[in-house]
């Protein structure tokens, strides 16, 4: 986890939570108290933002004691003490609500993808359940942290990491006359040779013309497993295979024993319900 990129976010939610400080902390507590204070998990989830929760606390409260008790990562039993903390008082509830939202919203993404995972295996000891760029703006970093957290993969972190070619750019192409396989060479002939191309398709009839071309991954958008399984059997190795569409805790086992190398899932970003986790005095 870097920093660099994490300090602003932390600062610019501060920013939003306190823009003339907190009325009610600094009106009626002393400055001068120190107290003790736990998180505890409210319900069973796989935890990832501790780092997180503890930079925020400390840019308030630089003196802070912190003994976490899980990390990022371990499953944690609802009802468990995850971290012991001691600093001024005032401080510590200024930061709260944002330590916690942070620490929620993340270890609510690692636990939804930790059952993604868990799920998909059952039927393929290889397949990856990767994230999508459907993330929180401003959040990605976090958010595809957090993937990580609860075992899943990440795809392409920017529109400037890899080329994916979706419905829309070859609906232009079409227009404009131009092949895929004229696409994929000047593609190939402009861009670092370690840059990674991907095109999607909707039907098998679409497959035959862009694993020619020369890709390195297919999309398979929107498959049933049984056309997956099709898919997967005419395309025969010549590419990575990436399943997306449809992806749900209801289907992803499905769709992982159709032998697609990747799942890709926008609902471990923007659907993961937030683990419920609490600061408590004493």
């Amino acid at each position: 986890m870097d920093f660099r990129h994490i300090d602003p976010i932390i600062k610019a939610a501060l920013d939003e939570d306190l823009p003339w400080g907190d009325i009610t902390s600094e009106t009626i507590i002393d400055p001068n108290l120190q107290h003790d204070f736990v998180i505890l998990l409210k319900e069973a989830g796989v935890l990832a933002g501790v780092p997180v929760a503890e930079r925020t606390f400390r840019h308030l409260e630089p003196d802070l004691s912190w003994e976490p008790l899980g990390k990022d990562s371990s499953f944690r039993n609802k009802g468990e003490t995850l971290v012991r903390l001691r600093g001024n008082t005032q401080k510590i509830l200024m930061a709260e609500r944002v330590a916690l939202n942070f620490l929620q919203r993340l270890s609510g993404i690692a636990t939804l993808t930790s059952q993604y995972v868990k799920l998909a295996r059952q039927r393929s000891g290889t397949v990856r359940v990767t994230d999508t760029r459907k993330t929180t703006p401003n959040l990605r970093y976090l958010e595809k942290y957090a993937v990580r957290m609860g075992g899943g993969h990440n795809h392409r972190y920017s529109l400037s990491d890899a080329v994916m070619l979706k419905d829309n750019h070859l609906a232009i192409l079409k227009q404009q006359g131009v092949s895929i396989k004229e696409a994929v060479r000047k593609l190939r002939g402009n861009l670092p040779h370690t840059t990674r191309i991907e095109i999607e398709v909707d039907r098998v009839e679409q497959i035959e013309a862009v694993v020619s071309a020369g890709v390195d991954c297919i999309l398979l958008d929107n498959m049933s497993p049984e056309t997956l399984v099709e898919a997967v059997k005419l395309i025969n190795g010549r590419t990575q295979t990436e399943a997306s569409g449809g992806v749900s805790l209801k289907t992803v086992a499905s769709i992982a024993a159709t032998g697609v190398d990747i799942i890709s899932a926008g609902a471990l970003t923007h659907s993961a319900p937030a683990l419920d986790i609490s600061l408590d005095f004493g």
